[in-house]
C-alpha cells in the first residue's frame, strides 16, 4: 500500500480513504490518474515475492465528484466497482475518463469497450488500459512518433518508447533508474513519451538538472521540460558534475 501512495503523490493525487486492502485517490486530471494507475502496477510488481507469491493489484478509474472526508459517493463507488471487476495486474477506466485523456495518454486505452457481464447496467462503456501498447491504439499510426529515447545509466540501457511510455527516476528501489545520491528524492522525476516528443517531469525537492548538446544547463522544479538531446540528467545535482550518478540520453 505504501508504493500505491507513492505513485499517487508522484502524480499529484490526493488520498480520499485507505484501508488494509484498498485505497482511493482523486486527481485533477484524467491523464494523471491513468499514469498513476500504471505506476501503481509497476511499483507493486517490482516487489519481491512474499512467501513465494508475487503481489498484484487492480485499479479502477472513473471521472466524477469526490472529496476527502466525504462519504463514498456514486462516482467513487463506480471506480471501486471497476477495480473489483479488473483482473489482477489490470486497469479499467470508464468512458468518462477516456474521453478526457490527451492524445499522448489515450493510446493506452483499448479501442473497443470491454465486454463483461459484471459490468452490465453500469451506464458507461468501460475500457481496459494497456500499459505497454503495441497491439491496440487509438491514435492513427501516421500520427504516432516513431522515435525512441535511449537512456544510459551506469551499465544499463533503457528505452522510452511505445512499449514503455514512462520511465521513473529516483533514489528508491523500484524506480526504473535508481540514482544513488542523498540529494535525489525517492520519486524524483519521470520521462514520458508523448505524441509531440519526450518530456521530463520533475517531482523532487532539489530539482532536476539537464545539460543538452553543449547548451547551457537548465534546472526544472515541479515543472516539465521537452528533451531534445543528446544530453545528461542530474537528479538533485548539476548535470555537469561528471563524477556524480548521471543519466545520459539521446533520441534515436
Amino acid at each position: 500500500m505504501h508504493r500505491i501512495e507513492r505513485a499517487t503523490e508522484a502524480n499529484g493525487g490526493t488520498r480520499l480513504r485507505r484501508d488494509a486492502a484498498r485505497a482511493c485517490a482523486a486527481f485533477e486530471r484524467c491523464d494523471a490518474a491513468i499514469l498513476a494507475a500504471c505506476e501503481m502496477l509497476e511499483r507493486v510488481e517490482s516487489l519481491p515475492p512474499l512467501r513465494g507469491l508475487r503481489m498484484t493489484t487492480r485499479v479502477g478509474v472513473h471521472y466524477g465528484a469526490a472529496a476527502p472526508g466525504q462519504p463514498v459517493g456514486a462516482d467513487e463507488a463506480l471506480a471501486m466497482r471497476l477495480a473489483d471487476t479488473a483482473k489482477p495486474g489490470h486497469i479499467l477506466a470508464s468512458n468518462a475518463v477516456v474521453m478526457q485523456l490527451s492524445p499522448g495518454v489515450r493510446h493506452l486505452a483499448c479501442n473497443t469497450p470491454l465486454q463483461d457481464p459484471a459490468l452490465d447496467g453500469l451506464g458507461w462503456p468501460v475500457f481496459e488500459i494497456v500499459r505497454y501498447s503495441g497491439t491496440i491504439t487509438s491514435i492513427p499510426a501516421a500520427e504516432r512518433i516513431s522515435q525512441r529515447l535511449r537512456i544510459h545509466h551506469q551499465q544499463d540501457v533503457l528505452f522510452v518508447e511505445e512499449n514503455r511510455p514512462v520511465v521513473l527516476l529516483g533514489r528508491e528501489i523500484g524506480n526504473d533508474i535508481v540514482i544513488i545520491d542523498r540529494r535525489t528524492s525517492r520519486q524524483h522525476a519521470r520521462i514520458e513519451r508523448r505524441r509531440e516528443g519526450f518530456v521530463l517531469i520533475d517531482r523532487s525537492t532539489n530539482g532536476t538538472y539537464v545539460a543538452e548538446n553543449g547548451g547551457a544547463e537548465r534546472c526544472i522544479k515541479a515543472g516539465e521540460l521537452a528533451l531534445v538531446g543528446p544530453g545528461r540528467i542530474g537528479c538533485g545535482f548539476s548535470a555537469n558534475d561528471i563524477e556524480r550518478d548521471l543519466a545520459f540520453f539521446e533520441i534515436v
